[in-house]
């Protein structure tokens, strides 16, 4: 009976320490894993089959360099972009000739009789007058700023392939700027009296040819009205001497 009442009283004794054991490790705790992958009881757990991952610090920031901000270009809203006036050109540039200055039929009225030439310098063309109420207009050069004139005469001399003479005030003139001009040049396609030359008056004013075709429609000479070779010729067949002349 004693041995059965101690059995008994060590079962009991027992009981709550196993049901306490189950309850306190039903649920257990995660296991968390140092990130030091490199710490030597993880070197023993995962031994050499596996290659450790090694975490990297950051530079301080003082030391990293700022990302590049990538530039995005902007589309102009077009509602609020408003049209530029292009200027015009002062100065003239080796390109082709505007179309607007190659010799054209165009309607023109006017008092004057056909054959005459009128030429009108603001805007650089020149009309010969064939009547009912038509011209045959070219582009030309004219007179640089101060030297501009206006004025009629008549084509008192016609020459072909003209020599070239330059004027002494010319010649001072372009030697204060640097340009030295010939006392003399023969004719030729160097010339700058070009292919044609039509005199006007006794004035040193003539109607002629050029070496520099891309200066028609400018304002660049020392008072002559200069054409394109191709041009200057056509006139000169069309016009003889006495042939009257208005620049406006």
């Amino acid at each position: 009976m004693k041995k059965f009442l101690l059995l008994a009283t060590s079962f009991l004794c027992m009981l709550p320490f196993s049901a306490g054991a189950q309850d306190r490790y039903q649920n257990r705790p995660p296991v968390i894993v140092s990130p030091d992958l490199t710490a030597p009881w993880v070197m023993q757990l995962i031994g050499e089959r596996v290659r450790p991952v090694v975490y990297r610090s950051q530079a301080p920031a003082a030391t990293r360099k700022p990302l590049e901000r990538r530039q995005v270009k902007r589309r102009p809203n077009p509602a609020l972009v408003q049209p530029v006036a292009a200027p015009r050109a002062q100065k003239p540039v080796k390109t082709k000739l505007d179309p607007q200055f190659l010799p054209q039929m165009v309607a023109y009225e006017t008092k004057e009789k056909p054959g005459t030439i009128v030429i009108d310098t603001n805007n650089r063309f020149l009309y010969l007058v064939t009547g009912s109420g038509e011209a045959r207009r070219y582009g030309v050069g004219v007179g640089k700023p101060g030297f501009e004139w206006a004025g009629e005469h008549r084509i008192t001399r016609k020459a072909e392939w003209p020599s070239w003479t330059p004027p002494q005030e010319m010649i001072a003139r372009e030697a204060a700027k640097g340009h030295y001009l010939p006392a003399r040049m023969d004719g030729g396609p160097d010339n700058p009296l070009g292919a044609r030359a039509m005199y006007l008056g006794s004035t040193l004013y003539r109607i002629h040819g050029t070496n520099a075709p891309w200066t028609i429609g400018y304002g660049v000479s020392s008072g002559c009205i200069r054409m394109r070779n191709e041009d200057v010729v056509d006139l000169y067949e069309r016009v003889k001497v006495g042939t009257k002349v208005v620049v406006l």
